[in-house]
């Protein structure tokens, strides 16, 4: 699992959001640096996750739904790329061709599934109150 830059640029509309009440997009756009293509593209996202709620109509914007010591990382990143693993042989839609071929099976896969169950317990126990303050 690579953090993309799309994650990366979500955790930053996030920051921006938290503590006030309404920001249009120009506002999260100025204040984190992300162009507003890229920045509607990731609210989509974190509006179909219910963790902003958009508002429209000329006072329109985004504002949290959710306070930051309710929203973890991992939520923020499953919202942006729900099929996130550290190695494509973890997805369940990707089965590993080396894991049980020849009635024998992959050393390698085990602990990666390990280290992938790890990262994700990790993600989900950081808060963004946490990393905010």
């Amino acid at each position: 699992m690579l953090i993309t830059r799309e994650c990366d640029y979500a955790v930053r509309v996030v920051r921006a959001l938290n503590g006030e009440n309404r920001l249009s997009v120009n506002e999260i756009c100025e204040r984190e640096e992300i162009t507003a293509p890229f920045a509607y593209k990731i609210l989509k996202k974190l509006q179909k996750a219910d963790i902003v709620t958009g508002f429209r109509g000329v006072h329109g914007g985004y504002a949290m739904n959710k306070k930051a010591s309710e929203i973890s990382l991992l939520d923020i990143y499953l919202a942006i790329d729900p099929d996130m693993f550290i190695i494509e042989c973890l997805d369940p839609q990707k089965p590993c061709a080396r894991n049980g071929a020849k009635g024998r099976d992959c050393l390698v896969h085990k602990h990666l599934c390990d280290i992938q169950q790890e990262l994700c317990r990790m993600l989900s126990e950081k808060s963004m109150e946490e990393i905010l303050q």
